[in-house]
This record gives C-alpha cells, structure tokens and sequence, in this order.
C-alpha cells in the first residue's frame, strides 16, 4: 500500500516549488516598469456552460466534466464526472477560474474538460502560460470583490473579466520568469499526474483488498 508518508512529501514539494515561483513572481514584479491593460490582452476567456444534468456519469463516459470548484485541489482537479455532452471546453493547460462563490479560486485543466457554469477557462494567448496564473493570483484582492456582490451569492461575468485590469510588463521580463519558472510548474504538474494516479489505484484496489478478492497471503514481506 502506497505511504501516506509520500503523498504528504510530495505535497510539500510542489507547495514549495509554487512559493519560490511566487517569491520570484512578487521579486520580477513588484517594482517594474509595465503598462495597465486588460486581462483579455494576454488570454481569451471561455465562460463555461453546463450540459444537461441527464448527461451527466461517474462511470467514465464521454468526457471528464467540472461543473465548478468542487473537485480543485492544491494545483489541479480531480476527476468525478463525466458528461455525453460536453459544451464549453477548456485546453490542456488553460487556468480554471472559479466565477461563482467563491469567485476566484484557480486551478489548472491537466487535460481537455467540459466547463460547467460555474468556471471560466483562461487561456494565455502570448506564450507565457506560466505568467497568467501567478498573475491571476496576485489578482485576489480584485476578485475578491465580485463575492459580496449578488443578491444570492457572488459571480463575474464575461466582460467583468476581459475588462479586469493588469499590469503587463516587457516581453523581456515576462521571457526571464517563464524561463525559469515553467520547468518548476513542470515538476508541479508531473508530481500531481503521479498523485492523481497513485490516489486512483489506491482507491480501486483498497476495496478488493479489504473484502478478499486479492489474495496477498502468499506475498512475502
């Protein structure tokens, strides 16, 4: 059975890989000379749609489905749902951003997904991926704002987002950060893919394990 010990050990190494690419971001950032401009100058924004409900499966099939920030976790989310008729679609590597309460909260699509209503892939359109999501989080405060707004709970839309305003440095600033940050996001996503794998075969064999159907007497330890 695979150690907890491992998975709190590779937690730890991908929370602090992200608080040096942080560190970074916050050092390269803080005092350089940008423009202001608009998040919809770096990324085009897909605002999610949700298929119907009768579409939807835990059995695996069609295609993966996120309806909201329910299944995020550290860095990426974890599949449950499936749907047989997928609407709006995010990329591989697009940022998920949370558009209902709680308006804000980011993860990163590991794979193609269905977007449900509650989520808005952003996906970088000048070649700094890296840049948008650390960007993004450094955005918290902005989108904080849009979660005591409602009549019933917090929400932003489409121009809401393509209008939100950034600071956007020289290409050659934004070209030194993705240099050395990308190949750190790269071990954060490999480690997760791991996880996720490991946490799967974990969960389908411990059943079959504790009910006897793997007989393990003859293994030796």
């Amino acid at each position: 059975m695979i150690p907890f010990q491992y998975f709190l050990l590779q937690a730890i190494i991908n929370k602090n890989l992200e608080e040096q690419a942080w560190a970074i971001f916050t050092h390269l950032f803080s005092d350089c000379p940008y423009h202001l401009g608009n998040l919809s100058q770096i990324a085009d924004i897909i605002m999610g749609q949700s298929p119907r409900g009768e579409s939807y499966n835990e059995t695996k099939s069609g295609t993966i489905f996120f309806q909201g920030r329910a299944d995020f976790g550290f860095r990426f989310p974890s599949p449950r749902l499936y749907t047989t008729e997928p609407k709006r679609m995010a990329q591989a590597g697009d940022v998920l951003l949370s558009v209902r309460a709680p308006v804000g909260d980011l993860n990163i699509a590991l794979e193609s997904c269905c977007i449900g209503r509650g989520i808005a892939a952003v996906r970088s359109t000048d070649g700094h991926p890296s840049f948008l999501f650390y960007c993004l989080l450094s955005q918290k405060d902005q989108l904080d704002v849009f979660n005591g707004e409602g009549t019933v709970f917090g929400s932003i839309n489409s121009n809401a987002l393509k209008s939100m305003e950034i600071h956007i440095p020289a290409k050659e600033l934004l070209d030194r950060f993705e240099e050395v940050v990308a190949p750190m996001d790269a071990v954060i996503r490999a480690t997760s893919i791991e996880n996720l794998y490991l946490t799967s075969l974990r969960d389908a064999l411990l059943p079959r394990l504790m009910s006897g159907k793997i007989d393990v007497s003859s293994i030796e330890l």
